[in-house]
C-alpha cells in the first residue's frame, strides 16, 4: 500500500471509526476491487485511493482523479483554476455496512486529496440524486452539460479517449458505419471546496456554475442491490440559495 496510515475520527459517527479503518492503497488495489464490484465495472482516472477496511478485508474504495475533460477542468472555476480541480471518480462501498460508512469514508480522505476544488457527480440513470454529497455540504450545481458520445461499435473506450485519438473527420473514415454519436446521460453535478474559508470565499467568488437547491428523490428506497451501491435514497431538503458569505462560513466537511 501506498501508506499505511490509518484516518479515523470520532464525535457523530463514532461508530464507524472504531469499527472501520480507512488507508491509501496503490491504483492496482484500487481498480481491481472497483472492476469487480463497482456497478460500471470499468477503471476511471485515479491519482489517489483509500480503501475501507474491516478487520483484514476490504470493503469500500473511493477514487480521485484528474479529469478526462478539459472543458470540465476549466468550466468550474475558470481556467487559471483549471490544475487545481480532481473528480471524485468512484465510490463504491459493501452491502451490509454500517448507515453512515459513505460519508465517514468521504470526510475522512478529502483532507488528503492535494487538490482544492473536487467535482463529483450521480447518475440519474442509477437513480442517485447525490445523497452522500448533500449529507457532507458539497454545493449543488445542477446537471452536467447536454452532450453526445463518440462510440465506436466494438471498442470498449472512453468517449473522451477516442475524441483525444482522432478528429470527427478521421473517426468517420477509418470506422464508417461502426461511428455514431450518441446522447450522454446528464447527471447531478456536485463541488466541494477543500480548503479554509478565505479561500474558499475566493473560490466561490469564481464559481461559474448556478448554485441550486439539492434535489429531491422521487421514493424512499435502501441500498441498490443491483448495483450493489450505498445510496441511500430519501427526500433531501430544498436548501435556499448559499450566498458567498454563508459558503464562506458554514463548517467544514463533517469528519465521521
Amino acid at each position: 500500500m501506498a501508506n499505511s496510515e490509518i484516518l479515523s475520527a470520532g464525535g457523530v459517527g463514532a461508530s464507524c471509526a472504531q469499527k472501520y479503518q480507512i488507508k491509501e492503497i496503490s491504483y492496482q488495489l484500487a481498480m481491481s476491487v472497483i472492476v469487480a464490484n463497482h456497478y460500471l465495472h470499468r477503471r476511471c482516472p485515479c491519482s489517489q485511493a483509500f480503501g475501507l477496511f474491516e478487520g483484514g478485508s476490504i470493503i469500500g474504495v473511493i477514487c480521485y482523479g484528474t479529469p478526462s475533460s478539459s472543458p470540465l477542468r476549466s468550466g468550474v472555476c475558470g481556467k487559471e483554476e483549471s490544475f487545481n480541480v480532481i473528480e471524485l471518480t468512484r465510490l463504491w462501498i459493501q452491502d451490509g455496512t454500517l448507515k453512515n460508512a459513505e460519508s465517514f469514508l468521504i470526510g475522512n480522505t478529502i483532507p488528503k486529496v492535494n487538490k482544492e476544488i473536487i467535482v463529483s457527480y450521480a447518475e440519474i440513470q442509477a437513480g442517485h440524486v447525490g445523497t452522500v454529497y448533500q449529507a457532507t455540504n458539497w454545493i449543488y450545481t445542477g446537471l452536467s452539460a447536454k452532450r453526445t458520445n463518440w462510440t465506436i461499435r466494438g471498442v470498449d473506450k472512453h468517449c473522451q479517449t477516442i475524441a483525444d485519438k482522432y478528429t470527427a473527420k478521421e473517426i468517420r473514415e477509418k470506422f464508417g458505419s461502426d461511428f455514431s454519436l450518441v446522447p450522454r446521460p446528464r447527471k447531478h453535478r456536485y463541488v466541494y471546496f477543500n480548503c479554509g474559508k478565505k479561500r474558499k470565499k475566493v473560490l466561490f467568488s469564481k464559481l461559474r456554475y448556478a448554485v441550486e437547491p439539492y434535489p429531491k428523490s422521487r421514493t424512499s428506497c435502501a441500498k441498490n442491490p443491483a448495483q450493489n451501491t450505498m445510496e441511500i435514497c430519501h427526500t433531501a431538503p430544498n436548501t435556499p440559495k448559499p450566498t458567498e458569505t454563508s459558503i464562506a462560513e458554514e463548517p467544514q466537511l463533517r469528519l465521521w
